[in-house]
């Protein structure tokens, strides 16, 4: 089981730098509308889509560390019934396999779902979602 304490480790790794980019992200956009607020600015297009998509990026990270929660839930599961049952362990290893997939399909899910960019047409600058 070092290969899956070994992925274990690596996916905490990855979820605790996405809370930190994600931390970053929300900083950043507090930064800008302060400014903004101090110096009387008004949000033209341009920005309300560069905030926009400070968003999407966020929801990104969010369903990915999601996806992460979901398999090191799964992992820490087959490696409690790996050491005490081996058939068990065969079976969890196929429901292990099952629920790896479904969280794959739910990341992608989201990640169509929260994908924004900017309209190929040029006479309408806002952000499509499909």
């Amino acid at each position: 089981m070092v290969i899956l304490k070994c992925v274990d480790e690596l996916l905490t790794h990855i979820k605790s730098v996405e809370e930190n980019v994600i931390k970053l992200s929300n900083d950043s956009l507090m930064n800008m509308s302060t400014f903004m607020e101090e110096n009387s600015l008004e949000i033209d297009d341009k920005l309300s889509s560069a905030f926009q998509y400070q968003d999407i990026i966020t929801q990104q990270l969010s369903a990915t560390i999601e996806a992460i929660d979901s398999m090191k839930s799964s992992m820490n599961r087959f490696t409690t019934s790996y050491e005490s049952d081996e058939s068990l362990t065969e079976q969890s290893m196929v429901k292990l396999q099952e629920k790896l997939t479904d969280t794959l399909e739910k990341a992608k899910d989201k990640n169509n779902r929260f994908s924004g960019k900017f309209s190929q047409d040029s006479s309408d600058d806002e952000i499509e979602f499909f």
